[in-house]
């Protein structure tokens, strides 16, 4: 059932974008942050978020707009932000 553990992983990759989208993060600070505190390969993330400003580009359009209009975040709050994340998916893979 290699497909199926795939297509979990994939789905967990999305959930998280999700949240990093929620927190404002740009695709650069998504990656990085996955890439550092959940060991996922930056270029599974890039693949998944590109697959979903496919799916919704007035979504991504907007945040995009919205980004440019706001100041990045800082180092330290992206590490908090991304450590909230693991924690809430570890959390909710426990349920």
């Amino acid at each position: 059932m290699a497909d199926s553990s795939s297509a979990s992983y994939i789905h967990m990759v999305h959930h998280m974008i999700e949240k990093c989208l929620i927190f404002n993060m740009s695709k650069e600070e998504c990656v990085e942050a996955l890439s550092k505190h959940a060991n996922i390969t930056p270029v599974i993330t890039s693949t998944v978020w590109k697959e979903l400003e496919k799916e919704n580009k007035e979504f991504f359009k907007a945040y995009e707009e919205r980004q440019s209009k706001q100041g990045q975040m800082s180092e330290e709050e992206t590490n908090q932000l991304i450590q909230k994340i693991i924690s809430d998916s570890s959390k909710e893979s426990d349920d």
